[in-house]
């Protein structure tokens, strides 16, 4: 593995899943081709990458599922697997020439702030670099969460996590134990069920379950798709507009949830007819609080003979006994956890260092907190993608990834408009933006579903909901057309390169904010496709 030659880049990209390369392709279209992405792995494709579990899939329709300027009028399913998800990001990456730029097995260890150079010195497995701006795009779900079990390390048989699956292990025949009851394990239950000589699931929380309404897409509407691409974007925008008229229930009027409940509850009565099972399975709290699961034969798979289910979490090992919290035991050959990534405590803030030498999980040790989920006070021209308030319960990420990279490319446009992209200006958000911006956020989160129906993982250690949006993907579209320059302290390097002063938006000759605003609307009347 060649090491890298130490290099100054204008913009460092972390991550080559939907937001790294969503990234890439936006700096490409605003004309910015000095950058890197900088990718850990071996190839692209982020989460579609790493989960290669037995029945992996997308819950989120695949032509909602995928970049608005890179339509897929292909698509195999309605709701397609991962490999397919997967293979179309290595078609974007080849399509929009991404390659030359990513850096594969290029892990970032660490990333510093340079006050005095307005630049970030990034150091990586493969050497060091500097850039003037970096984007964060490792996402959410790039971490799996093992939790701490007491004697795990004395189990004798094989244990690994649903986002590391060994595919060199073989389950037929053995005695499995799955943990965790979310949207991985749903779909690897019914995967290897029939091939295993017992399954065992521990549940802590049964989730909510709605039936997948999925069939295989004509080839007749794949041709339509393809020679007629206004019937592409039609499904698409019907696909959205439906998933923007549910957002009301679940931010403003939760109660209205219970018609959709009772389908759940259908959907449970009908496929398992074991009263004691049906009531392990059966939720206790408002759906829509943790993820709402689609599944057509995950509740079969668990009313099969050679099933049971421990309606308590996993406490304890001992040998190759399992011991559930109400002390429930059970023999396995092979534990396989399906428990989550680290989402609220993201695993790249203990990486950056800022401006004022903390590190960012120092910054958040307190709660995640970002302006407009992209920019944290005191990581001057650091941007994350899919950051703080950027999840959605009902809809595809995809459409807050495409409104993140408008922000990002008017982040660009600006810095270009102050200094002509020399690397001698940097945009700082403002302590107070940052808090004016999240308290109104809190505040609506009040009465959403994921704060009020039960404790899930959208909320943090201190109980605070970190993770949610909470309005349409219209509106987060509109918040993020273009960046405001009174939320940003503007940071300047003096001709000497002494150091930084500080500019106060107002100085800004009034020339040049016009012309930011011009070039935004501009760019995003071009884009308009992107979320409708």
């Amino acid at each position: 593995m060649a090491e890298l030659t130490r290099e100054h880049v204008r913009v460092a990209v972390i991550g080559s899943g939907f937001g790294g390369l969503g990234a890439a392709v936006r700096l490409r279209r605003e004309g910015v081709t000095d950058f890197v992405v900088l990718e850990r792995a071996g190839s692209v494709g982020g989460t579609w990458r790493d989960n290669t579990y037995p029945g992996c899939a997308c819950d989120v329709p695949s032509h909602l599922y995928s970049f608005s300027f890179a339509p897929n009028p292909r698509w195999p399913r309605n709701f397609s697997g991962q490999p397919h998800i997967r293979a179309y990001l290595e078609h974007v990456t080849d399509t929009f020439g991404l390659r030359p730029h990513i850096r594969f097995d290029c892990e970032v260890r660490g990333l510093r702030w340079d006050t005095g150079a307005l630049r970030w010195e990034i150091d990586t497995v493969r050497g060091t670099l500097t850039a003037d701006m970096v984007v964060a795009a490792a996402g959410p779900l790039s971490d799996p969460k093992l939790p701490d079990i007491e004697g795990l390390d004395t189990f004798p048989g094989k244990v690994f996590h649903s986002a590391r699956w060994d595919h060199g292990y073989d389950l037929r025949g053995k005695r499995v134990a799955v943990v965790g009851t979310g949207a991985s394990a749903i779909q690897i239950v019914p995967s290897i069920q029939p091939e295993v000589a017992r399954l065992t699931l521990f549940q802590r929380t049964p989730p909510w379950v709605l039936p997948r309404v999925d069939r295989g897409i004509s080839a007749a509407e794949k041709w339509l798709h393809e020679k007629v691409p206004a019937t592409r974007a039609l499904r698409r925008g019907v696909l959205w507009g439906l998933r923007e008229l549910q957002v009301g229930a679940f931010t403003k009027r939760p109660h209205h949830l219970g018609l959709v409940e009772k389908l759940a509850l259908r959907h449970l009565k009908q496929a398992v007819e074991d009263p004691v099972l049906r009531a392990k399975l059966t939720p206790d709290y408002r759906i829509g609080c943790k993820r709402i699961l689609l599944s057509n034969d995950y509740y079969p798979a668990l009313a099969r003979p050679t099933t049971d289910v421990i309606a308590s979490g996993l406490r304890e090992v001992r040998g190759s006994t399992l011991i559930a919290a109400d002390g429930t035991r059970a023999e396995a050959d092979a534990i396989i956890f399906g428990t989550g990534f680290h989402v609220t405590d993201m695993p790249i803030a203990q990486r950056v260092t800022g401006a004022g030498g903390s590190t960012l999980a120092e910054e958040w040790r307190d709660g995640m907190a970002a302006l407009r989920g992209a920019s944290a006070a005191g990581f001057p021209n650091f941007m994350t993608i899919i950051g703080p308030n950027t999840g959605l319960g009902n809809s595809s990420m995809i459409l807050m990834i495409e409104s993140q990279l408008n922000y990002l490319a008017d982040y660009v446009r600006q810095l270009d408009l102050l200094d002509g992209g020399q690397g001698r200006v940097a945009l700082d958000a403002r302590p107070a933006a940052v808090r004016a911006y999240n308290d109104r956020l809190q505040e609506r989160l009040r009465r959403t579903v994921w704060n009020t129906g039960c404790t899930s993982w959208y909320l943090d250690a201190n109980g605070r909901n970190t993770t949610a949006w909470p309005g349409t993907t219209g509106e987060f579209r509109r918040i993020t057309r273009r960046l405001d320059l009174a939320e940003y302290e503007v940071l300047r390097v003096p001709a000497a390169r002494s150091a930084p002063v500080s500019a106060d938006p107002a100085t800004i000759p009034a020339q040049a904010q016009a012309q930011a605003q011009a070039q935004a609307q501009a760019q995003a009347q071009g884009s308009a496709e992107a979320t409708t």
